[in-house]
């Protein structure tokens, strides 16, 4: 899958994402889009996943009618994220288009 790291998410989780093309936003040169153009470019350059810490872009963002699946993190912290990996995956490798999912991050 192709997915995309929104600023927010820690670079670490690309690591984590073996067997997937991980690219940051910033990388994309998109670290100043706003979610619901970040949600076109992504979807126009052919991104299958955003994986983000902002959960709160189901409720900012339109969803319906989006191709691109979002996995959202319940922190953004990498000490947290870090030990919650394994659910954070199964997560991306679970996601079907337009689908949204909530990784709970405790901590």
């Amino acid at each position: 899958m192709l997915i995309l790291l929104d600023n927010n998410a820690p670079r670490g989780l690309a690591r984590a994402l073996a067997g997937h093309t991980v690219i940051e936003a910033r990388e994309r040169g998109w670290a100043t889009l706003k979610n619901g153009d970040l949600l076109t470019a992504a979807e126009e350059a052919g991104f299958e996943v955003l994986a983000t810490s902002d959960r709160n872009i189901r409720y900012q963002q339109n969803l319906g009618g989006r191709k691109i699946a979002i996995v959202a993190l319940g922190k953004g912290r990498w000490t947290l994220i870090k030990m919650n990996l394994s659910r954070i995956v199964a997560a991306v490798n679970a996601a079907t288009p337009a689908s949204f999912t909530e990784v709970e991050i405790s901590g």
